[in-house]
């Protein structure tokens, strides 16, 4: 029995072991007084005695250690949530926390603002009925485009900036929107979404104003360019040999000129979604081929083997019979994809070749620009 007491004595603290170790000196002096200085019972006393007290003082005083490491855990997990509730409830952009039922649990203050509910109102609801993104047309997003469903089916993060939150109101915003999954089982996402319908707007403001600039700038170039090329023609002007190759570069320089000034148009119209696309049936191998001959002249001033591989002959001096292709593409993107493609392996290619190839099957077809 006193072995339990003992035992347990350290869960009350040091002041219970004093009393329990003065109790067994106690008890040692008594025993002395009535059976005299027995070595065997002295030596018993203090081992039944004392040894279940130090077992106690190192176990109770182990636990109490445990037991401030988790305090001191819970203190600073409890400091660290403080601080995230504060940065989650101080930010512009939107937060919701959805189960893996599609539940929201959290809904920060700029989300309530932005989608018109309350948190009371919204906490525990379907995020569907909370958070309803539609297209531009207006029209709701089905599932397979829906980054929150996707996010919720899949569980892995998506991000899309092209749907519109519908609020509370009624009111269209164009938002950004990340869902980024909880945990490696599916135990929910954290969503963040913000408004950027000014952004977009000034995005949209700065293309149209490179657009018009692109544009209006390439007008001076192209007349300088026509005039530069009249003067080169002897049909229309007679000049020396200095002069010609003074135009000549100038000319070359206007060229390039209004290639960066198309170029800068056509990221902008990219950006914007202005770039048209209108593909047609094209005989690829004749079409670049065309290409191919428009630049003849620039690979033959730096004495380049300038080669376009369906034209070459076979051993015995006859033309080998190469397929013909057909595709299905835009002409003038097609060509100035595969103008610059070659025109680069030109301008970079000091000496040596410039192979153009033509190949594919059934279904696709390669070109093919190969240089030294």
């Amino acid at each position: 029995m006193w072995i339990i007491v003992a035992i347990f004595a350290g869960f009350f603290g040091m002041v219970i072991l004093g009393i329990m170790s003065l109790l067994i000196v106690v008890q040692v002096i008594f025993a002395i007084i009535q059976q005299g200085m027995n070595t065997q019972i002295i030596i018993g006393y203090l081992f039944f005695g004392f040894l279940p007290l130090v077992f106690s003082l190192i176990l109770w005083s182990r636990r109490q250690q445990v037991d401030d490491n988790l305090s001191s855990l819970e203190t600073k997990l409890s400091a660290v949530e403080g601080k995230s509730d504060v940065v989650i409830n101080t930010i512009d952009d939107g937060v919701l926390a959805i189960s893996r039922e599609g539940n929201i649990e959290l809904i920060n203050p700029s989300a309530q603002q932005m989608i018109g509910w309350n948190q009371g109102d919204a906490l525990g609801l379907s995020w569907k009925s909370v958070l309803k993104l539609v297209a531009s047309d207006g029209k709701e997003v089905n599932e397979l485009e829906n980054p929150i469903s996707q996010a919720l089916a899949k569980n892995q993060p998506t991000h899309s900036d092209k749907l519109f939150l519908l609020t509370s109101s009624g009111k269209r915003i164009l938002v950004s929107i990340v869902s980024s999954p909880v945990g490696t089982d599916g135990e929910g996402i954290i969503v963040v979404f913000r408004d950027i319908t000014k952004e977009k707007a000034e995005e949209r403001e700065q293309a149209e104003f490179i657009s018009t600039a692109s544009h209006e700038m390439r007008t001076p170039v192209a007349s300088i360019e026509g005039y530069l090329g009249l003067a080169l023609n002897p049909a229309t002007a007679h000049i020396d040999e200095k002069a010609r190759d003074f135009i000549t570069k100038a000319h070359e320089s206007a060229r390039h000129l209004g290639r960066l000034f198309q170029d800068l148009l056509d990221i902008s119209k990219a950006e914007d979604g202005r770039l048209k696309n209108e593909p047609e049936i094209v005989n690829v191998n004749e079409f670049v081929k065309e290409i191919f001959d428009g630049l003849t002249m620039k690979a033959n001033e730096k004495q380049l083997n300038y080669v376009f591989m369906p034209d070459v002959v076979n051993e015995s001096g006859e033309k080998s019979l190469q397929p013909i292709f057909y595709a299905n593409i835009d002409p003038d993107h097609f060509r100035e994809v595969v103008g610059n493609l070659i025109e680069n392996a030109i301008k970079y290619t000091s000496s040596g070749e410039v192979l153009v190839n033509v190949s594919g099957d059934d279904k696709q077809v390669s070109v093919s620009v190969k240089d030294s």
